[in-house]
């Protein structure tokens, strides 16, 4: 059996898309095909894998997998993407939403472009520490659809993402779930730079949209951004992220970015299994 997919970039995050309305997937069981064609070298190749599926309520549901085949909430990146796809194979039209596990998220299709609408965050905490090979690191957490840590640093360039973010990652003040581990760089009140440590991804990864919008936010609680904020990738494309402050709490915050249609193709039996 030949699958059709489409490949999309979004921010330096990349991901297989499938339309699976029509069940050409069990939906049910996909941890092992997902860690499959999310390898590089021997399928396709993906920072996670997107299934589009029928909604009774909104344009269409999605399902996001993280290329370790683990089925998560959110992905801002991934969000964006699958709605330019929707947009392109006309299953939505240019203003659209669609269902996630963390409720039902709005976009806009602009081009290349797409504006996302975040969910809320919550679980914010500031100001904890914790000690990496003697050294004490300063974090703050939150929840943007998906966990994240936040460390500001002086020089993005020197610091160890990997070793760094996959320890943060296991640490067991995250324990069961674990956690994103970003690193950022504060440029001035509307421009920060980023670096992120992806759960499910388990490396760096180009970009994270749900990362650069938790680094944004702990710098507005800091009082050191004002929305909107440009936010640097690894991979070097620009997000901007709008958001409106009430207190320690946010509204109105949305993802806004480039993305790429890569190509598409039709994924043979001997690319799955």
């Amino acid at each position: 059996m030949k699958i059709p997919f489409f490949k999309m970039s979004g921010g330096g995050n990349d991901f297989i898309i499938i339309d699976n309305r029509n069940g050409i997937l069990n939906g049910d069981d996909m941890g092992g095909f997902v860690r499959y064609v999310c390898q590089r070298n021997i399928s396709v190749g993906a920072d996670g894998l997107i299934l589009i599926e029928n909604s009774g309520k909104v344009d269409f549901k999605w399902r996001y997998f993280n290329a370790d085949g683990g089925e998560v909430e959110m992905c801002g990146n991934g969000g964006r993407c699958v709605s330019r796809f929707a947009y392109i194979n006309g299953i939505a039209k240019e203003r659209l939403s669609f269902e996630t596990k963390v409720g039902v998220i709005d976009a806009e299709v602009m081009g290349r472009r797409v504006k996302l609408k975040m969910p809320l965050p919550h679980n914010l905490k500031t100001g904890f520490t914790i000690s990496i090979d003697g050294k004490i690191h300063n974090l703050s957490s939150i929840n943007t659809g998906v966990p994240h840590t936040i460390e500001v640093v002086d020089n993005l360039e020197s610091v160890d993402v990997v070793k760094i973010g996959r320890y943060i990652r296991h640490h067991e003040r995250f324990e069961p779930e674990g956690t994103n581990a970003n690193f950022m760089n504060i440029l001035d009140l509307h421009n920060i730079c980023i670096r992120t440590y992806e759960r499910g991804v388990e490396d760096e990864t180009l970009a994270c949209g749900t990362g650069s919008v938790a680094g944004v936010l702990i710098a507005s609680i800091e009082g050191k951004v004002e929305s909107p904020v440009s936010v640097k990738t690894k991979g070097g494309d620009i997000l901007t992220i709008y958001f409106k402050r009430e207190g320690l709490g946010f509204n109105d915050l949305y993802l806004e970015g480039d993305t790429r249609v890569v190509y598409t193709g039709e994924l043979w039996e001997e690319g799955y299994n």
